[in-house]
């Protein structure tokens, strides 16, 4: 196999919990370069993943300098996602950036606009898309079998798990909470089920009204309200072009035990489908109600038949093999701009409290 040399601009929670472990279990990619503000952090990730020979940054801008890094993984806080995609990609290097795109839709937009002007492969880390239900669910979509899907809800609801690392609760660094954080990866989930990436209207409500509480019984342990300027829950009704409404839900501290984190429901005119109990397809056949449970253990996924992986390390092969074969993305980054357009539509909504329309 051809070996490709990587760089990694961000070696926090993200980098050390999945990429870099997925692409050592990869195997085909030598991380040769390592990037951080904070140094050390740099220096551990060499040690751990990294050629011997690898070097270590602390500005990003130096490391795509750099001549022999044929790709790049951007995984910092959402802010510098697009400044970061937009200089790896001008200096020639292909992009992994992690979800969500950008923290506004026009920085999301001058991503696309460069990976189409300088001809450089650009995909963001929404690994779901690559679990086997995932896949499982969306065969089953693209052969029609449940007809046209007309309704549909976008999962991303923690009972008492805000995450209190990192930059997580600072709106300033992210754009928001749990809205932009998971509830990112419950709507594209959606979008990519029902192949649908026309908007026409948004109607959203932000609350951050449990984040001033004390004794919280967080899975994180407490949170620091003064550090809390982020929402602690936020709801978006999306309604569709084609007349079809999508109903999104996010939230990191909420008192509900209806408790689901990227999944999706989908109903349409032949059947339906959720993830609520693992993947569930339900419909009527021979005039009787049904309800069929796949096994997913056993069989491939979708990209890939005959093996059994993990989501992110399948994310890994299909970027090394868009990269060194030409093969198709999976997640393009036109779809993930409509993500990225609509979340910020709902926080728009919900500040102004009006619709949001789309042209």
């Amino acid at each position: 196999m051809n070996k490709i040399k990587v760089g990694v601009i961000g070696c926090g929670g993200i980098a050390n919990g999945k990429h870099l472990p997925a692409i050592k279990r990869n195997g085909n990619m030598k991380i040769v370069a390592f990037c951080d503000i904070i140094k050390e952090r740099a220096e551990k990730a060499k040690k751990e993943y990294g050629t011997s020979d690898a070097r270590v940054y602390t500005d990003y801008k130096e490391l795509v300098k750099e001549k022999d890094i044929q790709a790049v993984y951007v995984l910092t806080p959402n802010k510098s996602h697009a400044y970061i995609s937009i200089a790896a990609m001008e200096a020639g290097k292909h992009v992994m950036c992690e979800k969500p795109m950008a923290k506004t839709y026009e920085d999301a937009k001058k991503m696309v606009e460069t990976a189409k002007k300088t001809g450089k492969i650009l995909t963001i880390g929404y690994q779901n898309r690559f679990r086997a239900d995932s896949g499982y669910l969306k065969r089953v979509c693209e052969n029609g079998e449940l007809g046209e899907v007309y309704y549909a809800k976008a999962h991303a609801i923690r009972r008492r798990a805000v995450p209190t690392w990192g930059v997580f609760l600072n709106e300033e660094e992210q754009g928001g909470g749990p809205l932009i954080d998971i509830g990112t990866h419950a709507l594209d989930l959606t979008l990519w089920m029902m192949n649908n990436y026309e908007p026409e209207v948004v109607m959203g409500s932000v609350y951050r009204k449990l984040a001033d509480q004390t004794e919280t019984g967080n899975a994180f342990g407490e949170w620091d309200p003064k550090e809390f300027t982020v929402e602690d829950s936020a709801f978006g009704f999306i309604k569709m072009k084609n007349g079809a409404t999508i109903n999104l839900e996010a939230s990191w501290a909420l008192n509900t035990l209806d408790v689901d984190e990227a999944k999706t429901t989908l109903c349409g005119t032949k059947a339906g489908a959720d993830m609520k109990d693992g993947l569930r397809i339900n419909g009527v056949k021979y005039n009787k109600q049904y309800v069929e449970k796949p096994d997913l253990n056993s069989g491939g996924v979708a990209f890939y038949e005959g093996e059994s992986e993990k989501a992110e390390d399948i994310e890994q092969k299909v970027f090394y093999e868009a990269i060194t074969k030409g093969k198709e993305l999976v997640v393009k980054p036109e779809q993930a701009l409509v993500v990225t357009q609509i979340l910020e539509a709902i926080y728009e909504s919900g500040r102004t409290g009006k619709p949001v329309y789309f042209n």
